[in-house]
């Protein structure tokens, strides 16, 4: 697996795990809910700046982000963080 896509899985598996929506986590990165998509694909590499500061805010050490782990779940393409309102 290249960096680039192994990166995003484990964006988007630990962004799941704070339950957060793309949209959240770019808000706190300062960065467009498209730049997170992207990263989260593996279609873009960001700096090494922006990988300590998406590894602060969700609360991981940087290097867990490039971490293969077989023991993670697969993760739905598309998960509705919202809850349903009765």
């Amino acid at each position: 697996m290249d960096l680039a896509k192994l990166l995003g899985k484990n964006v988007k598996y630990y962004r799941f795990q704070k339950k957060l929506t793309q949209e959240q986590l770019a808000e706190k990165l300062n960065a467009s809910s498209n730049y997170i998509g992207r990263i989260e694909r593996g279609q873009h590499s960001p700096s090494l700046k922006k990988i300590a500061h998406i590894s602060k805010v969700l609360d991981v050490e940087p290097y867990e982000l490039f971490i293969n782990r077989s023991d993670k779940k697969t993760l739905p393409s598309r998960v509705n963080l919202i809850k349903n309102k009765k």
